[in-house]
C-alpha cells in the first residue's frame, strides 16, 4: 500500500510521516530530499541554476539512492550535506523545473513499486501517486506553524521572531499553491487532518488509525 501525505510547509509532515512509517512497518520516502539532492549536485558540479536544460540533464544523469539511513548521489553520502542552508536557499529553481520534477516523479514511482510506503511531499497524492489507496492532507494554520517554528528554533538555542516567521510562512504558502508545476493542493479524495493543538504522537496515532481503516477495508 502507498500512503501519500501532502500539506503545507511547517505542518510537521516529515516528522509524523517518518514516525507513521515506523509504526506501520512501512518504508518512508522523503521526496523533498530528492530535490535537495539535485540542488546539491548542481551546486557541487557548478551547473547554473538558471540553466533549465542543464538541470534537467543533471537530474537524468545522476543516480539517487534513498534508504532508511539517508541518501546518496552517485554513491556519495549527502544525507547531511543536502540540509545545508545553501541548498535550502537554492532549491527553488530545481523544484520548479518541469523536467526535473518529471524525472523525480518517475524515480519516486520506481522506488515505491516494491513494497509498502509512506510518501511525503507536496504533490504525492495529486501527481506522483494519483491512484494511491490512502491519501492524507496534513495541514495546520499559519499561526500554529509559525509558533512551532519559533519553538523548534528555541530548542536549538536559536531565536526567531514570530511575526517575521509568520509572514515568511504565508508567503511560502502562496508560492507553493501557485507554482506552475508540483503545486501544493489537496487531492479530491484525500483525508484532511488538521494538526493544530495536537501533539506529534496524537497526529501519528490519528494517521495510523486512518491507514489501518483503509487496510481493513481492503481485506473486507
Amino acid at each position: 500500500m502507498i500512503v501519500t501525505i501532502d500539506g503545507p510547509a511547517g505542518a510537521g509532515k516529515s516528522t509524523v510521516s517518518r514516525l507513521l512509517a515506523a509504526e506501520l512497518g512501512f518504508r518512508f520516502l522523503d521526496t523533498g530530499s530528492m530535490y535537495r539532492a539535485i540542488t546539491w549536485a548542481a551546486l557541487d558540479r557548478q551547473v547554473p541554476l538558471d540553466d533549465h536544460a542543464g538541470l534537467a540533464a543533471l537530474a537524468g544523469a545522476v543516480t539517487i539512492v534513498v534508504t532508511d539511513q539517508g541518501l546518496t548521489v552517485d554513491g556519495a553520502d549527502v544525507t547531511r550535506a543536502i540540509r545545508d542552508p545553501t541548498v535550502t536557499r537554492n532549491i527553488g529553481p530545481v523544484a520548479d523545473n518541469p523536467e526535473v520534477r518529471r524525472v523525480m516523479v518517475e524515480l519516486q514511482r520506481r522506488i515505491a513499486s516494491d513494497g509498502d510506503y509512506v510518501c511525503e511531499g507536496r504533490d504525492q497524492g495529486t501527481v506522483a501517486f494519483p491512484n494511491a489507496e490512502c491519501k492524507i492532507y496534513l495541514t495546520a494554520s499559519p499561526e500554529h506553524r509559525a509558533q512551532r517554528r519559533v519553538g523548534d528554533l528555541a530548542e536549538r538555542g536559536l531565536s526567531g521572531d514570530y511575526e517575521t516567521i509568520l509572514e515568511e510562512q504565508m508567503a511560502r504558502d502562496f508560492r507553493d499553491q501557485n507554482r506552475a508545476v508540483g503545486r501544493l493542493q489537496q487531492a479530491p479524495d484525500a483525508i484532511v487532518v488538521d494538526t493544530d493543538n495536537l501533539s506529534v504522537d496524537e497526529v501519528v496515532q490519528k494517521l495510523k488509525q486512518i491507514v489501518q481503516t483503509k487496510i481493513a477495508g481492503r481485506k473486507s
